[in-house]
């Protein structure tokens, strides 16, 4: 992957960044033996530098971390909160030997499945909206969600300027519903139901694209393989059931069923 000059100066020779583009400025480094003077100029696999003549060598990439964690409620996922009393990024003991950040959010009252990562690339797959990758959810409401109520998160709500709508939704009886979304709004599916009256008492995230969580205990961490850190990027295996005209229908499942994984702990 290309790198910026003044960059790659400053970690293969040692130097602060400011120091290594002061040193690119002053003819001290060159690309394939040609004076560069911009730090900003990219650098291509292959591609020699030279820094007062001695060869720079890119640093070796970080081996990449994927970590798949049970989040209790109570923990929040952002690193950087140096208020919270409770990280989940702390409930991964020992620490791997990279610094990770969390892929995408899971408020601090949800719990369920959360991933971290020092894979940038990996995480902008799995956040960004254009992707649409679908995310698997078990709630529980102040109430029942009657036809008409179905039907409007389907066709979706607004809520302080921004649409926000269910993939699908089906019952497991006892004021409890599986939810699938491919977005990732802030809270979107506690200000969806909070907007139809309905309040989300508790929400567990069981899936990431077809990643599950599976019989992972509350408050454990596993690190995943490339090859099944690759499967929160591929497509959930359920049809969805938005309404016609916006995304494929199809009939709700008449049956109750109880979820897979325990009740979410409060």
């Amino acid at each position: 992957m290309a790198d910026t000059l003044g960059k790659l100066v400053s970690a293969g020779g040692f130097l602060s960044r400011r120091k290594a583009e002061t040193a690119v400025r002053s003819g001290r480094v060159r690309i394939d033996g040609k004076v560069i003077l911009n730090p900003a100029e990219r650098v291509e696999p292959g591609m020699t530098v030279t820094l007062d003549g001695r060869p720079l060598e890119a640093p070796e990439a970080p081996e990449k971390w994927y970590v798949m964690l049970n989040k209790p409620a109570g923990y929040v996922c952002t690193a950087s909160d140096v208020h919270a009393s409770r990280r989940a990024l702390d409930l991964i003991v020992p620490a791997p030997p990279v610094r990770l950040f969390s892929v995408g959010r899971l408020d601090k009252e949800s719990c369920g499945l959360i991933l971290f990562t020092n894979d940038g690339e990996y995480a902008d797959r799995i956040t960004h909206p254009r992707n649409g990758i679908v995310k698997r959810y078990v709630i529980k409401v102040a109430g029942a969600v009657t036809p008409e109520l179905r039907k409007r998160m389907l066709a979706g709500v607004t809520d302080d300027g921004e649409e926000l709508r269910a993939l699908s939704v089906r019952s497991l009886g006892g004021c409890r519903y599986e939810l699938r979304l491919n977005e990732g709004k802030k809270r979107e599916i506690r200000r969806l139901t909070a907007a139809l009256g309905l309040p989300t008492l508790e929400l567990e995230r069981l899936a990431v694209g077809a990643l599950e969580l599976g019989r992972l205990p509350r408050g454990s961490w596993r690190r995943l393989g490339e090859s099944e850190a690759a499967l929160a990027l591929a497509p959930d295996r359920e049809v969805h059931d938005a309404p016609a005209g916006a995304r494929k229908t199809v009939p709700d499942r008449k049956e109750d069923t109880q979820p897979q994984q325990k009740e979410t702990e409060r």
